[in-house]
């Protein structure tokens, strides 16, 4: 009964992980934040939210591993939620976005990054 198509049939639809939950709030918010940026500075927003999706990504997958491919994931989660904090400043400071509500997105993009690396790191 160790076929893997079996267990994933028997697999939970969703899982219980608040970091994932958090980053998908945090994503939902950057996207909304980026989505309307004036065209000379419209890269630097699409790769916000590719950045913004890939940390709840990365962290669902790393879910469903183990060992050092889990923590390899939840670092690259890490980093990428490292990348929109940058990408969110950046068009903060340029009067792309609203600094206000940049600064709440950034706010909950750390509280991922705390929830996904251990302390004293």
């Amino acid at each position: 009964m160790n076929d893997p198509e079996v267990a994933m049939l028997d697999a939970p639809l969703s899982f219980d992980l608040a970091a994932h939950s958090k980053a998908l709030a945090a994503a939902g918010l950057a996207i909304r934040l980026v989505v309307r940026v004036p065209t000379p500075l419209k890269s630097i927003a699409e790769q916000a939210i590719r950045a913004a999706a890939s940390v709840p990504a990365n962290l669902a997958e790393g879910h469903g591993r183990c060992g050092r491919d889990r923590q390899n994931l939840w670092r690259i989660a890490y980093a990428s939620a490292k990348e929109v904090d940058s990408h969110l400043r950046l068009l903060a400071h340029a009067g792309a976005v609203d600094g206000a509500r940049a600064a709440t997105v950034l706010e909950a993009f750390d509280e991922v990054r705390a929830m996904t690396t251990r302390s004293g790191r």
